[in-house]
């Protein structure tokens, strides 16, 4: 029976996707921490919720949801009350103007980047976006489409510029946007987001009405967690021709370290949410009523959104910040590490370049593969390669994420990472 499974041929998508790397690292480690090690866990971009509750109120919203009995399906496109909480909270925040026709609600980010591929590109069709970041490279494969791959770098903050963007726009169909980006915490500057919008609009004024547009998928679902002076821009007020072009990802799991309640919205041209929702209904990846319901009470409630978020953002941009001063001290010790300066969402983007330096039993650490085995047997640190994000092998780069962080370990972990560094030759 296993010879036969082992020989079965699958449809070339089965045969050739990969799951996610992030995912599989982050349920390895937890395995290990399950059997009684301690690790210091950076990896998965969710929260541990006695660290990182939910909001009460938004909880005992769900509760209340619950108990008057909206189990039952909601539509394809999310409840209207859901819908007109969102545009009212999408205005307050960002001067966005949106009604209910054009937000399509759904169970988080994951099923709207599905259904905004699958509603624009076809095979062949070029997908442009940079890496390191979140699950392009995959969703591209998914839907045959081309890789246009940009590397960005440090001296940019790991966001594409306008520059890089250019040389690939030429017949392009989806240009892939994530700020505050995952996994860099990182955001896109105002002028360079206006240079890259111009770009588009350039590019769509150029084809003719019956060749396919341009259009840009704008990942915005850490957009509430800016620290310091950065602040968050989007296209649409940037730029207001972009609307036409710009569908958004957005919803709760980030804001409201809600990663299990599941509830994501799009924003976007009717057009192209209803043909969404299309899609949506067929494979249900609704979120749910009652969740749907909670959510929509609870964006009304701005002093409870308010008070929630200036706790929140406090305790994980102290995290972030504490351990970046780390980092950087570690630096100035001359250890081959270093970090940039957290902006945004729960990450900070770190440097660990130790491939060929020689461990104390004498083992040479080849690649970056070597290196993340090593920080996780010696110091007992878990965090994730830039290239399990797309970029390339050999990127020292790294995403620490700090959802699960305990600050009374922070110091602890920093310690154990210098005696793992001081060990190498």
């Amino acid at each position: 029976m296993l010879s036969y499974f082992c020989g079965m041929k699958l449809s070339q998508l089965a045969e050739t996707l990969i799951g996610s790397e992030i995912v599989k690292l982050g349920n390895a480690i937890s395995e290990r921490i399950r059997q009684g090690e301690k690790i210091y866990n950076f990896t998965i971009g969710d929260f541990d919720p006695s660290i990182f509750p939910i909001p009460q109120q938004l909880e005992d919203e769900i509760i209340t949801a619950y108990k008057q009995h909206f189990t039952n399906y909601p539509p394809a496109d999310g409840i209207a009350e859901l819908r007109s909480a969102v545009a009212g909270f999408l205005q307050k925040g960002q001067g966005l103007d949106y009604n209910i026709s054009e937000i399509l609600i759904a169970a988080g980010g994951r099923p709207l980047i599905y259904t905004i591929f699958k509603v624009i590109v076809d095979r062949g069709d070029k997908v442009i976006y940079a890496v390191p970041s979140w699950n392009n490279n995959h969703y591209v494969h998914m839907n045959e489409g081309v890789h246009c791959k940009i590397e960005a770098t440090v001296e940019n903050d790991f966001m594409p510029t306008a520059e890089s963007i250019a040389p690939h726009i030429a017949g392009a169909t989806l240009l892939c946007l994530c700020s505050p980006q995952n996994p860099t915490g990182t955001t896109l500057h105002k002028e360079e987001l206006e240079k890259i919008c111009d770009l588009v609009i350039e590019e769509n004024k150029r084809r003719s009405d019956d060749e396919k547009k341009l259009y840009v998928m704008y990942d915005q679902m850490y957009w509430t967690l800016t620290f310091g002076s950065t602040e968050h821009y989007n296209p649409v007020i940037l730029r207001p021709e972009m609307r036409e072009y710009t569908i958004f990802v957005d919803g709760i799991s980030k804001v409201f370290a809600a990663t299990g309640v599941r509830v994501g919205w799009s924003v976007g041209p009717a057009a192209i949410i209803a043909k969404m929702k299309a899609i949506l209904s067929h494979i249900g990846a609704w979120s749910p009523m009652a969740e749907q319901k909670a959510t929509a009470r609870f964006l009304t409630q701005e002093e409870k959104v308010k008070q929630y978020l200036v706790h929140f953002k406090a305790e994980i941009e102290e995290r972030l910040r504490r351990i970046y001063e780390g980092f950087i001290k570690l630096k100035q010790e001359g250890f081959s590490i270093d970090a940039v300066t957290p902006q945004a969402a729960i990450y900070l983007t770190i440097k660990i370049d130790l491939a060929g330096k020689k461990t104390a039993a004498g083992d040479v650490l080849n690649n970056q593969g070597d290196v993340t085995a090593y920080l996780l047997s010696e110091a007992k640190l878990a965090v994730v390669p830039f290239y399990a994000f797309g970029a390339e092998d050999h990127s020292p780069w790294y995403r620490l994420s700090v959802g699960t962080c305990k600050k009374e370990e922070i110091d602890e972990m920093l310690g154990k990472l210098k005696e793992a560094l001081q060990k190498l030759q």
